[in-house]
């Protein structure tokens, strides 16, 4: 293994050894504390434009499941067709793995993917360091090469100027009615050629418009087995001439701001009072903007699978998987719209809701891939009202 070292944007170093594919990279440096998942979290689109930093120990003793597709076109045990994030840094790397899915270890994995790995990290000091900072920019460098080129003009974008939405989303129509295959049409398709094609798939589904904002295979899965149509569109697609039943706008990476296109086109959407929407994560983020709301970014952000959040209005309290690092202000909702979840941790934003039209979201993840499963009844209550 060779030595390699993280910088942080304040100075601070890190010394650990590499594990993975040896390049430089530079990147958002965050933290998640989940104590399972990585193969679910390095696929996650949330992830792009960040290093990953892993504060549970051992990581990589279940080694990594294989990269199968099924039938509707989804990856089987992954959240996308490729890893997103730009690293990932743990303290204790496991070379030997042992699971009855696993086909390959986390390094091997890590190579094929061209994605760098760090193991000899303190995560736990390097979390202190973020907590008390919070989340800044870093670069992974190799020791022995530090000095050359690739390493010194490594230049580092500030994570909030890049539209890390447009990098993940779909370029294409991508249609999934089920067990079949997806269809895949140009996004230069007319619409009325494309509502021809589409009422000739299958008529008797409920139809919903997914907006791709960096979308987690296993919030397709989720609407897939409740019966649905999905019609999933790139994030600035303007999809309101398209006939459907319902509009889903899904979770993805980076700054809301960048996403103008994408909230111009939920208000437009919302001209209809009776469509039902439902907003995940960054879905949450552009729903509250397109309703008048405004967004700032957290310290340190909220990555883990146990984060507690309180349905507003009951005692209800659930257990949530979450990824995201900016919020919603809940003090600039219109009169018209109020908080449906708070975090019980920090008293921020988990979701909203309209108080007479059938739109809501929710800022964590209830398809939670991997995580707690405690609120995927939200899918239940969207399919309900199309």
């Amino acid at each position: 293994m060779r030595n390699v070292t993280l910088i942080l944007d304040d100075g601070s170093r890190f010394h650990g050894k590499s594990f993975g594919y040896e390049k430089p990279v530079a990147g958002e440096v965050v933290f998640n504390t989940a104590m399972t998942g990585y193969p679910e979290s390095l696929t996650d689109p949330s992830y792009a434009g960040q290093l990953m930093t892993l504060t549970y120990p051992l990581v990589g003793n279940y080694g990594v499941p294989p990269f199968t597709i099924e039938p509707n076109g989804l990856a089987t045990f992954m959240e996308s067709e490729r890893i997103h994030a730009e690293a990932i840094i743990v303290s204790d790397y496991s070379e030997d793995f042992s699971h009855w899915n696993a086909v390959e270890s986390l390094a091997d994995w890590l190579k094929r993917e061209q994605v760098p790995g760090i193991t000899g990290i303190d995560t736990r000091e390097l979390t202190k360091v973020l907590r008390e900072h919070g989340v800044m920019m870093g670069r992974i460098v190799f020791d022995d090469v530090e000095n050359e080129i690739d390493n010194s003009q490594l230049t580092i974008d500030n994570y909030e100027d890049v539209n890390y939405v447009d990098r993940v989303s779909c370029k294409e129509i991508i249609v999934y009615t089920g067990k079949e295959s997806p269809l895949h049409f140009p996004i230069t398709t007319p619409t009325a050629q494309l509502n021809c094609q589409l009422s000739t798939v299958n008529c008797q589904l409920k139809r919903v418009v997914l907006l791709d904002c960096g979308v987690k295979s296993n919030i397709l899965r989720c609407l897939l087995k409740r019966d649905v149509e999905v019609i999933r569109v790139p994030w600035d697609y303007d999809y309101n001439e398209l006939e459907f039943d319902g509009l889903f706008i899904s979770n993805g990476p980076g700054d809301p701001d960048t996403c103008d296109a994408a909230v111009q086109n939920i208000r437009r959407a919302m001209k209809n009072e009776k469509l039902p929407i439902f907003g995940i994560c960054m879905g949450n983020q552009l729903l509250s903007k397109a309703g008048g709301a405004k967004i700032y970014k957290l310290k340190y952000g909220h990555r883990s699978h146990n984060q507690p959040v309180r349905m507003v209005g009951t005692e209800r309290c659930f257990i949530t998987s979450q990824n995201h690092g900016y919020a919603v202000d809940n003090t600039t909702l219109t009169e018209d719209w109020e908080p449906l979840f708070i975090n019980m941790n920090d008293g921020s934003n988990e979701g909203i809701r309209h108080k007479r039209n059938p739109w809501f979201s929710a800022q964590f993840h209830p398809e939670a891939a991997s995580g707690p499963t405690d609120t995927e009844f939200l899918f239940d209550e969207f399919v309900k009202l199309l």
